[in-house]
């Protein structure tokens, strides 16, 4: 990141950030970078909590100055979850609030930096080639329960942040907004390094509020701005539009038309439905001027340079309206997963393909269609029964606002099928109601929820993107509550 870092000397009067403790210039905000970078010289990979504030922007910058590796934490990282970060990347240096470093039990001499935090030396400094050009690690959820360090090249960043602003229609100097928590690969990417590209004000959130945050992108004329689906329904449920908005990206969740439909004409801009990933950093994407069915009904179509194809289970290569599994390549790919201090490269097929882990399905005219995860099943009777599927059809009905499909375990059947429901009225929302609307929408009786629960917010992670290991453990205890009956 060395190379933004010293063009934004070139910009010094433009305001750079605005947060939620007031506007900051690239004059200022390169002074304290610098400074940063002259007490962080000998840092090597440099592990920062990342809050929605001035300071990671400094850190970004300060880390750049000195041709190192930036790493990414979130504040509400346990200290389980944080050694196991530690031990996955072997930071040289932790930049942190003071409690944090405290509730991390961050070993080392503190120094004061960024006003009131402190910088612990760990260990090194040790050769930043041990990332095989890495220069950002990003922690993903991974399967196991572990989170995952995905390094990504700076050439991945301004690849990925290139076609974003070009796919929008974003012009330098452009104000871009980054509500959900830049200690995620993709909320860094295109919303820190996206802003620095630009050159314009990165507009920021520390809390997510989203009356605020309709407020806050009105006053400050972003163009742009990604969120999960949740907020994109829960900002145009403020009733402000945000007429200054060219186009809102959403990923990272459960997705459907007609809400999100409704979502754009309550802000007056467009939703863009896309896909991406951490290790393939948003590789597919609609354009504003495309036709609802592809803006909100699909995923967008990969970015130029990006190759993205379905493959069945023996590895042939499926065509257009057959679903298989997801595998891509492309510019954004990563280099691989931080382990014990150095990338372990990911397994490629053998023409460079990264399994993603989705079901795909491309469509004649090059757009894309991700059916769901290929472990988003639930296993009743023997009978393979695609949770995605079922959301999508219970999400058209017109009181449920949000809904989540979790399998419930069953002595007899193995699982069965339950329902998370948030209701768009506030009012209780009835199995009968839901299996009723779903047989009259012609989806197969084998495919009904069989336990409906009402809740007033679905779980979500530390990046606002729905939480299913969450969702099970609810289901769980609500069912065992006797919240609800099966029918």
């Amino acid at each position: 990141m060395r190379d933004l870092a010293v063009e934004y000397r070139h910009r010094p009067d433009h305001v750079a950030v605005i947060d939620d403790s007031g506007e900051y210039r690239a004059r200022w905000l390169d002074s304290r970078a610098r400074q940063l970078a002259d007490a962080i010289a000998a840092g090597g990979t440099v592990l920062v909590q990342a809050d929605n504030s001035w300071r990671t922007v400094v850190a970004a910058l300060a880390v750049g100055l000195g041709d190192g590796v930036l790493a990414v934490v979130n504040r509400h990282t346990t200290r389980a979850e944080f050694a196991a970060a530690v031990e996955d990347i072997e930071p040289d240096m932790v930049i942190a609030e003071p409690s944090a470093v405290d509730e991390w039990a961050v070993a080392g001499e503190r120094a004061p930096v960024l006003d009131g935090w402190s910088a612990v030396r760990t260990g090194g400094p040790r050769e930043v080639s041990r990332w095989a050009g890495g220069r950002f690690i990003g922690l993903t959820s991974g399967s196991t329960g572990r989170a995952k360090g995905v390094v990504q090249s700076e050439e991945a960043l301004r690849y990925a942040c290139a076609r974003t602003i070009e796919v929008n229609g974003l012009a330098p100097g452009d104000a871009v907004a980054a509500i959900v928590p830049l200690s995620s690969t993709a909320a860094f990417c295109f919303g820190v390094y996206l802003s620095l590209l630009l050159g314009g004000p990165l507009v920021l959130m520390d809390r997510w509020d989203p009356q605020r945050a309709a407020a806050r992108l009105a006053e400050t004329d972003a163009r742009w701005t990604m969120c999960v689906p949740t907020m994109a329904l829960q900002l145009a449920a403020t009733g402000r539009p945000v007429p200054g908005l060219r186009s809102v990206t959403v990923g990272g969740g459960p997705m459907d038309r007609a809400a999100l439909a409704r979502a754009e004409q309550a802000l007056g801009t467009r939703i863009l439905r896309v896909f991406g990933m951490s290790e393939c950093l948003g590789h597919t994407s609609p354009s504003p001027d495309d036709p609802e069915e592809v803006r909100l009904g699909r995923d967008g179509r990969p970015f130029a340079g990006t190759d993205l194809r379905a493959v069945s289970a023996s590895g042939a290569v499926l065509g257009p309206g057959e679903t298989g599994h997801a595998q891509v390549r492309g510019p954004s790919l990563f280099l691989g997963y931080a382990r014990g201090g150095k990338v372990e490269p990911p397994a490629l097929t053998a023409d460079g393909y990264f399994p993603t882990g989705d079901l795909l399905m491309a469509h004649e005219d090059g757009t894309v269609t991700i059916m769901g995860r290929e472990k988003d099943v639930i296993i009743r009777g023997g009978r393979n029964i695609d949770i995605t599927e079922i959301e999508r059809a219970v999400a058209g009905h017109p009181r449920v606002a949000q809904a989540c499909v979790v399998p419930l375990p069953d002595d007899m059947l193995g699982e069965r099928i339950a329902l998370l429901a948030v209701s768009g009225d506030g009012g209780e929302i009835s199995l009968a109601e839901i299996t009723g609307f779903l047989g009259d929408g012609g989806l197969s009786k084998t495919k009904w929820p069989e336990f409906v629960f009402t809740v007033d917010a679905l779980p979500q992670t530390k990046v606002g993107k729905l939480d299913r290991a969450g969702a099970r453990a609810l289901v769980r205890d609500l069912n065992a509550s006797g919240t609800a009956a099966p029918r």
